[in-house]
């Protein structure tokens, strides 16, 4: 059993340190947000997600799973320390670290012993390097820390079954001791022999921007042929059915629509093209995803323009706001 800190209880915070409780570790979840805290102590979850009560209960009871405000006493009494908070979107594109920084910050201030300190959020490639930096400039000693890359690849609607039971666990890290600890935090995974990914920080960093950008290419990418289809006379879900029976390609995320929306895949997809642009490259197909997810919407909107042209003053009923039915 591993002592472990999950700084950060919204949505990856929170279903990955109920996660980790339940594999048997002990998890202490912080958040500043004293409400969102106090909500969660009587069973009020600030979020969603089918099984989750009753995997916070289930940990809660048995001891494995608390919730605090109090910053400093997570740290101190976790030798794990895992990062969840916020990434969002700056106003440039590139991905908002000031949430990761404060959290540094606040570590640096209160480490006493050896800690493990891992980023769950998804960050700018060169993030963990950017950590150590700060720790070591503000004091903390080389040897009193470790840092690791484990991006989470949750999805909204199933991100209990998602943790559970992953494709992969990713783990980056250049100490075998912290890649040690970390395989044996998610050592319940073995029964189910899923592949742990043991690589460089860099490389973890990346692995998850590169997934979630190959995603969002194959949404656009039935999208445009739903559009050339719809031209031509052909039923594209047929044609991605047939295309999806292929091994190489899978029928996942083949269905034509509006576009990608949510939480990550905008965001994601932006960033990428901002990491590229960083070291002189131009990201062409990632910002034709971009590119093809936008005018979706606005050829959505010409579709109905086509069908009553003058909206002016209409009532439009919107059949579903989430972008998943749960």
């Amino acid at each position: 059993m591993e002592k472990i800190a999950m700084i950060g209880v919204g949505y990856v915070g929170l279903v990955s340190g109920t996660g980790l409780a339940d594999f048997g570790n002990e998890v202490i979840c912080a958040d500043i947000d004293e409400e969102k805290i106090k909500k969660l102590k009587n069973d009020v979850l600030p979020i969603y997600e089918p099984g989750l009560l009753e995997l916070v209960q289930k940990n809660v009871k048995q001891g494995r799973l608390s919730f605090t405000t109090d910053l400093e006493y997570a740290i101190k009494n976790s030798r794990v320390i895992f990062s969840a908070v916020p990434t969002p979107s700056a106003a440039n594109g590139e991905v908002d670290l000031s949430y990761v920084f404060n959290v540094v910050d606040n570590m640096a201030d209160v480490i006493d012993s050896y800690k493990i300190i891992v980023t769950k959020s998804t960050v700018a490639v060169g993030t963990g390097d950017k950590i150590k930096e700060r720790l070591l400039s503000r004091g903390v000693p080389e040897d009193m820390f470790d840092i690791v890359s484990n991006p989470e690849f949750l999805r909204e609607g199933s991100a209990v079954g998602d943790f559970m039971r992953p494709d992969r666990v990713v783990l980056g890290t250049s100490s075998e001791k912290a890649l040690n600890i970390m395989k044996d935090i998610y050592k319940s995974l073995y029964l189910i022999e899923t592949p742990i990914v043991a690589t460089d920080v860099r490389t973890a960093e990346m692995i998850k921007y590169a997934s979630n950008a190959f995603l969002a290419t194959k949404i656009s990418f039935i999208n445009e042929v739903a559009n050339v289809c719809e031209k031509v006379g052909a039923n594209v879900q047929m044609v991605a059915k047939a295309m999806g029976l292929d091994g190489r390609i899978s029928p996942k995320f083949l269905h034509a629509g509006p576009g990608y929306g949510g939480s990550c895949f905008p965001k994601d997809t932006l960033a990428f093209t901002k990491i590229a642009e960083q070291v002189g490259m131009e990201a062409t197909i990632v910002k034709a995803v971009i590119d093809v997810n936008h005018r979706q919407k606005i050829r959505i909107v010409k579709k109905l323009l086509n069908f009553v042209p003058k909206l002016k003053g209409k009532t439009i009923g919107l059949l579903g706001l989430a972008f998943k039915p749960n």
